[in-house]
């Protein structure tokens, strides 16, 4: 299973990541995260479409790959 992210670049497990557009948190309260913000260490899913990750303010989060590029 490949897992790639905007540009089609590959991602593994532990990579970080760059988000390229803002981001309205669900069920955080309102956060949003800016483009720009980097995320560290991801975790691959089972699903090629998202990955898991924490940000600054959101512990456990899903993101869509076609949001991120590789940092």
């Amino acid at each position: 299973m490949d897992v790639r992210d905007s540009n089609g670049t590959l991602l593994a497990d532990g990579d970080n990541v760059t988000l390229i557009k803002d981001l309205k948190v669900k069920g955080s309260g309102g956060v949003t995260l800016k483009r720009g913000t980097l995320i560290k260490n991801i975790r691959l899913t089972g699903d090629p479409d998202e990955i898991e990750c924490r940000a600054e303010k959101v512990r456990d989060l899903v993101l869509r790959t076609e949001f991120v590029k590789k940092a």
